[in-house]
């Protein structure tokens, strides 16, 4: 438990629940969804994947 990076697996969950909301929307046929699911998407992988680059040159990593 102690080798879990909290920060990185919720950033991962976060972008999972943005895929499916895709999913969701699609099955919905809603635009508005489906738009604000791949922006929610790119938000939360961009800031997950800065994140992990910080951590890397703090030696967190």
């Amino acid at each position: 438990m102690k080798n879990i990076k909290w920060p990185l697996l919720a950033f991962a969950l976060g972008a999972a629940i943005c895929m499916m909301g895709i999913g969701v929307a699609v099955a919905e046929r809603s635009i508005f969804g489906i738009i604000l699911s791949i922006i929610a998407l790119i938000f939360v992988m961009g800031y997950g994947f800065k994140t992990k680059k910080k951590m890397r040159e703090e030696g967190l990593l």
